[in-house]
C-alpha cells in the first residue's frame, strides 16, 4: 500500500512493514576507484539526513540519466564527482543497501586505469571534495577523519577490502622508488 510519494521517494506498507522505494531508480553504482599508485579515491560531502559531512566512495544512481548500464553510470558518476576517467571498470559484488528500510540495491565496481581529466566536485549544489589516499595509510586516515567528527560511510570499508584484495599489501605504494 502506498502511504506517500514525493519527487524521489515513496513510502510503502506491506502488512506491518513500512519501507521506502526510489521513484527514479532502484539501483546505484558504487566505485572502488584505485589509481596506478594504489590510492583510493573517496569523496566528502554534506548529507542533510545526518546533518554532517560524510566520507564516501564515489557513487550514483543507475538510469537517472537516460537508459544506461552499470559501467556507463559508474564512468559518468566517477567523472562528475572526482574528475577521473577510468580505463577499466569491472564488477565486484551487488546487494541491498539497507534491506530493512529500502529496496535499493548497489553494484560495487572496481575502477582502474584512472586519469585525472577534470575538477570533479559533482553537479548542481553537491559541493563534493575529493580525497586520494594511499591504500597503505587508508585505515589511519579514516580513523583520524572519524576522530575529527566526520562520518565515514561503512561502504568505504567494503571498498577498502576489495582494493586490498586487488593490491595485496599495497606493494607498489610501499616499494622504494629508484
Amino acid at each position: 500500500m502506498l502511504l506517500h510519494e514525493g519527487r524521489f521517494l515513496r513510502l510503502k506498507r506491506d502488512g506491518d512493514w513500512e519501507y521506502v522505494e526510489r521513484t527514479n531508480a532502484a539501483k546505484a553504482v558504487v566505485l572502488v576507484a584505485v589509481t596506478d599508485d594504489q590510492e583510493l579515491v573517496v569523496v566528502e560531502q554534506f548529507r542533510p539526513p545526518v546533518k554532517m559531512r560524510v566520507i564516501e566512495l564515489p557513487a550514483g544512481l543507475v538510469g537517472d540519466v537516460g537508459d544506461e548500464q552499470i559501467a556507463e553510470a559508474g564512468r559518468r558518476e566517477l567523472l562528475e564527482e572526482t574528475g577521473y576517467e577510468a580505463k577499466n571498470i569491472r564488477a565486484l559484488t551487488a546487494g541491498p543497501v539497507s534491506p530493512g528500510i529500502s529496496n535499493e540495491a548497489v553494484d560495487f565496481v572496481m575502477a582502474t586505469g584512472l586519469k585525472k581529466v577534470g575538477k570533479g566536485g559533482g553537479v548542481d549544489d553537491e559541493n563534493i571534495q575529493v580525497h586520494v589516499i594511499e591504500l597503505k595509510s587508508l585505515a589511519s586516515w579514516l580513523e583520524k577523519t572519524r576522530a575529527a567528527g566526520t562520518l565515514v560511510d561503512p561502504k568505504v570499508y567494503v571498498g577498502a577490502y576489495f582494493a586490498a584484495a586487488a593490491f595485496p599489501g599495497g606493494r607498489r605504494a610501499t616499494r622504494a622508488r629508484g
